[in-house]
């Protein structure tokens, strides 16, 4: 109750803020909105509306020793103390607002409201997503898109060809996977967990399970916002590890005049990957990343924009890689409960040395991989959706060997909590 009070206050929230107009004569809250006071009392607002509701409440008491009769901010951190249960606190701050000011009906109403409810100590709150998925691919192996091979020996090119391993492999597939999110303090920090696992009607050995947890925790560096990440995971091949993840992430917003609507944010990350059974795959990738999206009503659209270096850590074929990427992505609705999403995303990679001449492939690798995807989404009820999706892929690079082309159709079952 107390968050839905909240929320009505952040609505209702302008320079100068809704409790003022039935304020007294020495109650106005300041015209100017770009007074220390108000800039303040701006990111205050800013703070409650990322979760970080310890950071709002310092805001706002800053803000009432420099400006006492600011009513706007009596009130909001009032119901701030009452949603983190301090009951007293929050009674103190409620009839203070009562007998200093001149509230409006409205504004009395929220009180009584709040009063009515109680304050109950913080309780963090948690959504989970659960996706069962059944579809088709027509390379589960990523097998060559070429069933030759063409090597440059002593006595000029040789043509080989592929073994039937290397071919592209066809087989259907279930599918589930398992989002969990958690507020882990009154402030915005969450804790998250994600699981996939996919089983295949014959290729058990493409089998794969991932399972990923971390924490992600919001700040505030005056207008500038910050969020940081840190994860860890482990991906199952065939029944057996085969990888383990340790990634940190940084996401920044700078407060640019763009419009309505419309954020920039800039990333950056590492993330530390070990095979069980490749260790000279080991490698830290390195990544900035430039992420601007819009979103009106249901409408969103974004444009993804990253550079990369992937540093080897010990002799991997081809060594370094460094290179970017490029995603659009564009999601509307089509009326009666049905969304459309459709989305295009470039990855290219290039390495530093050839990739293995002691197996006569002296070139060096380039790598170009382009991925189109269209979703149709159909909302059964509040909490249920179904998904019809295809994805196709085509991994183009100057070794044959690795060229492959790939297709997937799957239909899934949504559901979300609460």
């Amino acid at each position: 109750m107390i968050a839905r009070l909240i929320a009505l206050l952040l609505a209702a929230a302008t320079p100068g803020w809704v409790l003022a107009q039935s304020a007294g004569p020495d109650t106005e809250a300041p015209d100017n909105a770009g007074t220390p006071q108000q800039q303040l009392y701006q990111d205050a607002l800013q703070s409650l509306a990322d979760g970080r509701k310890s950071d709002a409440s310092e805001a706002l008491s800053r803000l009432i020793e420099q400006e006492p009769q600011h009513a706007g901010a009596w009130l909001d951190l009032a119901l701030i103390q009452c949603s983190l249960g301090h009951a007293d606190k929050a009674e103190r701050l409620f009839a203070n607002v009562e007998t200093r000011f001149s509230p409006s009906r409205d504004i009395l109403e929220l009180i009584a409201e709040a009063r009515d409810s109680g304050c109950a100590d913080w309780r963090p709150a948690s959504s989970a997503t659960v996706n069962i998925s059944r579809g088709v691919d027509d390379n589960v192996n990523q097998g060559a898109s070429n069933s030759t091979f063409i090597v440059t020996g002593p006595d000029g090119e040789i043509e080989l060809p592929l073994l039937e391993d290397f071919l592209p492999k066809r087989d259907q597939y279930t599918q589930a996977s398992v989002d969990y999110v958690r507020d882990m303090t009154a402030n915005g920090s969450i804790g998250f967990l994600q699981f996939q696992g996919r089983h295949y009607d014959r290729l058990h050995e493409y089998d794969t399970g991932a399972l990923f947890a971390g924490i992600e925790t919001p700040y505030r560096l005056g207008r500038w916002a910050l969020r940081t990440t840190g994860l860890v995971g482990l991906t199952i091949l065939g029944s057996k590890l085969y990888q383990r993840q340790v990634q940190a992430q940084a996401r920044v917003t700078p407060p640019l005049p763009l419009p309505p609507r419309t954020q920039l944010h800039l990333l950056g990350s590492v993330t530390h990957t070990s095979y069980a059974s490749l260790s000279a795959f080991d490698s830290n990738v390195y990544e900035l990343r430039a992420l601007l999206g819009h979103q009106a009503d249901s409408f969103s659209a974004s444009l993804n924009a990253g550079l990369l270096s992937d540093r080897a850590r010990d002799q991997r074929p081809g060594g370094n890689r460094h290179g970017n990427s490029l995603s659009v992505s564009v999601r509307k609705p089509l009326g009666w409960n049905t969304m459309a999403e459709l989305a295009y995303t470039r990855q290219s990679w290039n390495s530093a040395t050839p990739y293995s001449p002691a197996l006569l492939i002296d070139e060096v690798r380039a790598q170009r991989t382009h991925m189109l995807r269209a979703a149709l989404s159909y909302q059964v009820s509040k909490r249920q959706s179904v998904a019809l999706e295809a994805r196709d892929v085509r991994n183009r690079e100057n070794i044959s060997i690795f060229q492959y082309n790939n297709r997937q159709v799957q239909l899934s079952w949504q559901w979300r909590y609460p």
